[in-house]
């Protein structure tokens, strides 16, 4: 088995491709070990010290390395981990544990006005189609948190929490994407 690597904007996390799909559907984002007990891929990852945040999207595997720590010595490691897991085809998550679900896509968020479904509608549409699918060349995700007086709230997930450039990528590209097709968006913030 071959699992191939991919530089991220964030210089921190490194994009793994087992080749494989990882989840079927949806993403799942860890950022500390008591999370990562969900899933025995991410405790194994969390648990060689030098990794801070997992994210599994549908078939790659971001990996975030601690300030300081060399890809050059951590990559072997993760490497290694990765390659057991696919290779003995290990569940992605402990059943019992696991305790989480994904959102539905229809699921309604607090600040979202029933007076503006049809917009809400517009602003999903284009994230699914136009968003979602670049940031997770970049390895990460980006999830819609809600709609208030004009202001779209997203949360960037996996590579793209932490990056440098995330802000730059909700402001100049995100932002100006959503408010050229949907006019009532006027700004775009992170969650």
């Amino acid at each position: 088995m071959i699992i191939e690597t991919e530089l991220t904007p964030n210089p921190a996390t490194i994009k793994f491709l087992p080749g494989r799909i990882v989840m079927d559907a949806g993403t799942r984002d860890f950022a500390d070990h008591e999370e990562a007990e969900a899933s025995p891929l991410a405790e194994a990852l969390f648990g060689l010290g030098d990794v801070t945040g997992v994210f599994f999207g549908r078939d790659f595997i971001s990996v975030t390395a601690a300030p300081g720590v060399s890809w050059a010595d951590l990559k072997p490691d993760v490497l290694s981990i990765l390659l057991d897991h696919f290779s003995a085809d290990m569940p992605l998550f402990h059943a019992p544990k696991a305790g989480f679900s994904v959102p539905a896509a229809d699921e309604e968020y607090p600040l979202d006005d029933p007076a503006d479904a049809e917009i809400v509608d517009q602003i999903k549409e284009l994230i699914e189609t136009r968003v979602r699918p670049a940031v997770a060349n970049d390895g990460g995700d980006i999830v819609y948190r809600g709609f208030q007086r004009g202001v779209v709230f997203l949360q960037m997930q996996g590579a793209c929490s932490g990056c440098p450039s995330s802000s730059a990528t909700l402001k100049n590209g995100i932002e100006q994407l959503l408010k050229h097709y949907v006019p009532e968006v006027t700004e775009v913030r992170a969650a």
